[in-house]
């Protein structure tokens, strides 16, 4: 009697686990030949706005400009939208105002970008391998005609212009724009043999750093973890770069008697999430580190990228509404890296950065170098080049305190 009835309860279960396990397979039926578009991010410079869409393979996609109000609209066919990609994100700049995206049709991700961007002001091209395996790429405001990617051509023709807009959940989340950093698209041209003359970093010379002494100083090697940053030609990740150059600045700084606080020493996120994070999460972790520790300056580290491999040279940024000491910060290390490693001046510019719009201290970050640029990829993680850089860096702070 017993066993009868346990049989029973287990034809039962079986019989309610059955539609649960039958959704789920169809499910996987339905996705399993489209591309999974994981997320949608946004860099912003002064000029330019950057939407790279992260996809775990190919896509095909089409594109098509419409008025009243301005938007540009790309339909990726292929491809459904992953649950934890987000929708919406606001936008500060003149180029662009907004981005969304949607599940337009079981086969097509529609994005949606709120620009006044006309055909020509804008570039669509595709890039492959790097942080994610396939990724769209969408360029709004001075694209330069030699440093545009060749777009691919679609496959498709665009879906009605009347049916336009996406249809966007109402609990839709906006997040901060974050600055990205792409890894060079796919050219023709020959690879070159890059010869960097080899240096041994002990025969460089240290210079004597003053004012630093009882300084609080936050390091923000940029990236890590799940997050390589841009990839260089010969496959060197920015976060590698970013830390090997944050340790040797922890070093100098420290033996010149400034307390320093690292918002990352390995290769990992900041925000206790990890992997979980969301960019704001992550970014707003890296603040917290500094915030807390009540730093006296603030210095990311990164290093910059384009489609073009000739692009180059040593950028600092502050804060748009930032203080004037930001300013000094920023140009005083800017100043002593193009010095030190002897890269192009791109001079100092004000951003929107979100790791210096929400630190409380005079706050940097600064683009050492090109990894898109195969000498300076070579010249920068070099031991020889980590340390030039890292002597730079630290200068520039020596002397925003000197003054």
């Amino acid at each position: 009697m017993i066993l009868r009835l346990i049989m029973m309860m287990a034809a039962v279960f079986m019989i309610l686990l059955q539609p649960a396990c039958a959704g789920a397979s169809a499910f996987g039926d339905k996705v399993a030949n489209l591309a999974e578009i994981k997320n949608i991010r946004v860099g912003i410079t002064s000029e330019r706005v950057r939407i790279v869409v992260d996809a775990d393979k190919e896509v095909d996609y089409s594109t098509m400009v419409l008025s009243n109000p301005g938007r540009v609209v790309v339909d990726l066919s292929g491809a459904w939208l992953s649950p934890g990609a987000v929708r919406s994100q606001t936008i500060d700049s003149t180029f662009a105002s907004k981005v969304r995206a949607a599940q337009f049709d079981k086969t097509t991700v529609r994005i949606v970008i709120e620009t006044d961007a006309k055909k020509g002001g804008f570039d669509v091209f595709s890039v492959e391998g790097g942080p994610s395996p396939y990724r769209v790429v969408m360029d709004f405001g001075k694209i330069s005609a030699g440093e545009k990617a060749e777009p691919k051509k679609p496959a498709a023709e665009p879906k009605n212009e009347e049916e336009s807009e996406v249809k966007t959940d109402e609990t839709e989340k906006e997040t901060e724009p974050v600055k990205e950093k792409e890894t060079p698209a796919k050219t023709e041209e020959k690879k070159e043999e890059v010869n960097i003359p080899e240096e041994d970093p002990d025969e460089i010379e240290e210079p004597e750093f003053s004012g630093l002494k009882g300084k609080k100083i936050c390091i923000d090697p940029g990236h890590g973890g799940e997050d390589p940053g841009a990839i260089g030609p010969s496959g060197i990740t920015e976060k590698s770069i970013t830390l090997k150059i944050g340790k040797e600045v922890k070093r100098l700084l420290e033996e010149a008697g400034a307390k320093v606080i690292m918002t990352r020493t390995t290769d990992t996120e900041v925000s206790p999430k990890h992997k979980q994070a969301t960019d704001v999460d992550e970014l707003q972790a890296r603040c917290d580190v500094a915030n807390k520790a009540k730093a006296d300056a603030f210095v990311s580290i990164h290093m910059d990228s384009f489609s073009s491999r000739s692009a180059n040279g040593t950028t600092g940024y502050y804060y748009i509404k930032g203080s004037a000491s930001s300013r000094r910060l920023a140009a005083a290390i800017q100043k002593n890296l193009v010095k030190q490693i002897s890269t192009e001046s791109r001079g100092v510019k004000t951003c929107n950065f979100y790791v210096v719009k929400h630190t409380n201290m005079p706050a940097t970050l600064i683009e050492v170098a090109f990894v898109s640029n195969p000498k300076e990829e070579k010249r920068l993680y070099s031991d020889a080049g980590a340390k030039k850089a890292a002597i730079g860096i630290v200068q520039g702070i020596s002397d925003f305190f000197d003054k």
